[in-house]
């Protein structure tokens, strides 16, 4: 039983450090635009050497997820999706932000980063 256990807990330690796949494809497009992002937040949000690095990393994971997304996906369905990612990038700048940071990272983000509107069909 004890080495069904350890098996088990180390599937899932291997899993749970496992990098992320949209990092492993090196995009120059994504990174050019995640410098240029993390470059309006820098001023507003006081930025530390370490942090840009690690902001910066973040906005380009978060880009290359958003391209996907616009490329296989159309009207409300990729609004609703990038809505989501939109939440999903807020909730990772936690780990990155100070809480006062965040707090200026969440009023200003919609201006450096809007989503697209849709029309009506």
């Amino acid at each position: 039983m004890k080495k069904i256990i350890s098996i088990l807990m180390l599937f899932i330690s291997i899993s749970a450090f496992s990098q992320d796949p949209f990092l492993q494809k090196s995009n120059p497009e994504a990174k050019k635009e995640a410098i240029k992002i993390t470059d309006q937040y820098i001023p507003e949000l006081s930025l530390t050497g370490e942090e840009q690095l690690l902001f910066q990393q973040k906005v380009e994971e978060f880009l290359l997820k958003r391209y996907k997304i616009e490329a296989e996906f159309k009207g409300k369905e990729k609004l609703n999706l990038l809505y989501q990612l939109q939440e999903e990038e807020t909730d990772d700048m936690q780990d990155i932000l100070t809480r006062e940071q965040l707090q200026v990272y969440k009023k200003i983000k919609s201006s450096i980063q809007p989503l697209e509107t849709v029309s009506k069909e």
